[in-house]
């Protein structure tokens, strides 16, 4: 794209958000906001996709039983904070900017092994491209968690919140409920199973501004405009986040400030103190089950039970891949016992979904 068009779009954009910050959101208002989003959104993937996808990404090799990204501005404490969770030393420092790389290191914790990434401290403006910031966030972008860390003198986390909202990540919440059918004719349908607060004309000229003028749209839940756009524009990702108020040290009665208690309830902040290790084992439960982990038993034939760590959901054929790539070539069947078992000794196929606590023992064939 020349640069000529990429200024006429710059130029829009600005244009557009200028106008929806300057409409007063109402009922009468709310079709014409619902069109300059899907207007602006659109405008911002063409832009992007211009760019090749907007900023680089260090190629970050996944590890263990999930990875976990610290992000945060710079001296909010995050490499001592990281510290505290692994065995791996970051460089830290008092001053801006210490951390300059991406250092990985691995919390071991109650049988699992989680991969936990210090990222560079981020600036204002990190999600247009300052101070590595897009290179940075889009690593959190490949996170299975991500810990939002402030501190003390800087608490709120809703600017970083903007941030990585900016690049496509959705902390705490869920993919929308909908789906979609193009056709090749017959106009858009909306099929709604349930209540909506968006009208169904809204719905259309939100298609309509993606270029969607013939498709079936079944919306499942009650969703928002901005639900729907994130849909249509398709790469968004849906992140749990853990938010972390670091250096309570430095003033432990500010916790009991107004201020502080209403993030900490808005967010369910985590206050800790990294230099101290104060309330680290409360926060590496928090990691441990917001990544959804449970613990099973692989027990050999003739051989004593052994722990495994494994995402919840799990299933007999996920377990054999963890142990060996062979076990699912060569499997005949498993032995569970436990939550899942219907009987004692309830032999599965590797389709079956384990829980926590059982124990299985996987029968393959000896070439």
């Amino acid at each position: 794209m020349n640069e000529e068009k990429m200024s006429n779009i710059d130029e829009e954009i600005k244009r557009i958000e200028e106008e929806i910050r300057k409409t007063q959101y109402n009922k009468a208002t709310e079709h014409h906001i619902g069109r300059l989003k899907a207007k602006l959104a659109k405008l911002k993937q063409t832009k992007e996709s211009s760019r090749g996808g907007g900023g680089h990404q260090i190629g970050i090799k996944k590890s263990g039983n999930g990875m976990v990204s610290l992000v945060g501005f710079p001296s909010v404490g995050k490499s001592t904070l990281f510290n505290s969770l692994t065995d791996l030393q970051s460089e830290t420092g008092d001053f801006d900017f210490t951390t300059v790389d991406v250092i990985p290191g691995m919390m071991k914790y109650r049988g699992a092994n989680i991969q936990l990434l210090d990222l560079p401290g981020i600036i204002e403006g990190a999600e247009k491209g300052k101070g590595m910031g897009k290179k940075v966030l889009s690593i959190a972008r490949s996170s299975d968690a991500i810990i939002v860390v402030t501190d003390i003198h800087n608490p709120d986390p809703a600017p970083i919140i903007r941030m990585l909202h900016s690049m496509g990540i959705r902390l705490n919440r869920r993919r929308p409920n909908i789906f979609l059918v193009k056709k090749d004719r017959g106009g858009i349908n909306v099929y709604a199973t349930m209540k909506s607060d968006l009208e169904e004309e809204m719905v259309k000229d939100i298609l309509r501004e993606f270029k969607i003028v013939n498709a079936d749209l079944v919306i499942r839940e009650n969703i928002s405009t901005d639900d729907l756009i994130d849909f249509l524009i398709g790469n968004r990702v849906y992140i749990p986040g853990i938010f972390v108020l670091n250096k309570i040290d430095e003033n432990p009665e500010i916790i009991n400030s107004d201020i502080i208690k209403n993030l900490m309830e808005k967010y369910g902040m985590i206050p800790v103190s990294a230099k101290y290790k104060t309330n680290i084992d409360t926060l590496k439960d928090t990691i441990y089950d917001t990544l959804d982990l449970i613990t099973i038993y692989v027990k050999p034939p003739d051989g004593e039970k052994e722990p495994m760590v494994i995402k919840r959901y799990s299933t007999v054929e996920m377990v054999c891949r963890n142990i060996h790539k062979d076990f699912v070539e060569k499997f005949k069947y498993g032995i569970v016992n436990g939550p899942s078992a219907k009987y004692p000794n309830h032999r599965v196929g590797l389709d079956h979904v384990l829980e926590d606590g059982d124990t299985v023992t996987l029968i393959v064939r000896h070439s």
